[in-house]
């Protein structure tokens, strides 16, 4: 049995689909770590909707990172999660710490999103005739992605 990575197309090494797959990786565990960070400190008239469709978001922004991941890791490159790694290369914005109210939180989400969501457009663009399968997989996070955003974005009015 041959090892290796597997095949893309027009034979792009994995290290090059990497190179476009890690920052995708880290923007979605920010993501569900920001989310998180959120979601504990929401206060306000809306808590408990912002609160609880926070999860949501979190849930499928970790479960997307972990496609990711696997794909990276299918392509025989290691991915690379450590939370120091994510601090350092993540494209979002800093969420403020300690209580924040609703209002802020669901703009905060929005922001969270658009990074995550610009860098992903990016990826699924530069991925069209290298890896059409990974191309497949930033394609399904960026249309949950864009209906979470819009779902928050619509309570701003």
């Amino acid at each position: 049995m041959t090892q290796g990575h597997a095949k893309t197309t027009d034979e792009v090494s994995g290290k090059d689909v990497a190179k476009v797959l890690q920052p995708v990786l880290v923007d979605l565990l920010g993501l569900a770590q920001n989310g998180k960070q959120l979601h504990w400190h929401v206060r306000g008239r809306y808590f408990l909707p912002v609160h609880e469709r926070l999860d949501v978001v979190i849930d499928d922004a970790r479960d997307f990172a972990d496609t990711v991941a696997e794909r990276l890791v299918a392509l025989d490159v290691p991915a690379d999660g450590r939370p120091a790694t994510v601090a350092t290369t993540t494209n979002l914005p800093e969420v403020a710490p300690g209580f924040t109210s609703d209002d802020k939180v669901v703009g905060a989400v929005v922001d969270q999103l658009d990074a995550t969501i610009a860098r992903a457009r990016t990826a699924m663009e530069a991925l069209e005739t290298t890896d059409p399968v990974s191309q497949d997989i930033v394609i399904e996070a960026l249309r949950t992605l864009e209906k979470h955003r819009w779902m928050f974005a619509a309570q701003l009015g």
